[in-house]
């Protein structure tokens, strides 16, 4: 089952077919008992209506972003090398190996970037990057309910000059992106799950890559346990899960870069980089 957020209510697609909601809040129908059995009897007691997926929003109503960092090998490398002139290379690797996982604010509802639209870049930073993320829904019960693609926006440069500034780098006016909706399975989600990302410069493929979720060293319900020990969200929450896509060194975000990241079941996330 899919959940897709529009300006003129909420669409369901279950195999293929769309239904529109009964429910027209989307904090009450996320945070549901057993949102798959709500949408499948939802979809069961509607008509089929003629939608297409183009003029959707993100699929978030007041929930707040939060991420986790380093739970990819890859990413404690790329994390490490971009902090070896702060001396901070060393936390990386420490918290890759902890019990602890890194968890932060991302983002508050209204910065976030929509389907289509565009994520920023800082204009005090030179070394920007997106960081295509398995971003999970849990619940204001601290239930994983659903999944959805992210979009994590991260200034190298300046989180790379000391890891106190890690709030400037990660969190600002559309530095972070989800959709294009919330897929709702009626198992967890398969830990083969792929993530593709590709950025395209004036047509062109300027970095292309692949990774499994499998990959991830810590699981997802250990991640959700530890955002919700001392936490509520009633609302309940999103959760970027961290990344294993890394362009190179060299490589930088430019104004009108096209970012697609396509997760197995869930669909593709594309924005367009501005400032």
């Amino acid at each position: 089952m899919k959940i897709y957020k529009t300006a003129q209510g909420i669409i369901i697609e279950s195999e293929s077919e769309f239904f529109r909601s009964k429910e027209n809040d989307w904090n009450t129908l996320v945070n549901s008992e057993n949102l798959f059995q709500k949408l499948k009897e939802e979809v069961s007691n509607s008509e089929k209506i003629d939608w297409s997926p183009k003029e959707i929003t993100a699929p978030i109503g007041t929930q707040e972003i939060w991420a986790a960092g380093v739970t990819y090998f890859r990413s404690r490398e790329a994390r490490m090398e971009e902090s070896k002139e702060s001396g901070a290379a060393v936390f990386y690797s420490k918290v890759y190996e902890a019990e602890r996982p890194e968890l932060f604010f991302k983002s508050t509802y209204y910065r976030v970037a929509q389907p289509n639209g565009k994520v920023h870049i800082r204009k005090d930073s030179k070394w920007n990057v997106p960081e295509p993320e398995l971003t999970l829904f849990i619940n204001s019960q601290g239930q994983i309910a659903g999944y959805t693609i992210g979009n994590d926006m991260s200034s190298r440069d300046i989180e790379g000059e000391n890891p106190l500034y890690l709030p400037q780098a990660k969190s600002y006016d559309y530095a972070a992106a989800i959709g294009p909706c919330l897929f709702v399975p009626e198992k967890p989600i398969h830990p083969d799950t792929k993530i593709h990302m590709k950025i395209e410069r004036f047509g062109k493929t300027v970095f292309e890559g692949e990774i499994s979720i499998n990959q991830m060293k810590r699981s997802h319900t250990e991640l959700a346990g530890y955002l919700f020990r001392e936490m509520a969200f009633p609302a309940g929450v999103y959760l970027m899960t961290g990344t294993c896509l890394v362009p190179d060194d060299s490589f930088t975000l430019h104004d009108g870069d096209k970012i697609s990241i396509e997760i197995d079941e869930i669909g593709t996330l594309v924005n367009f980089v501005g400032r």
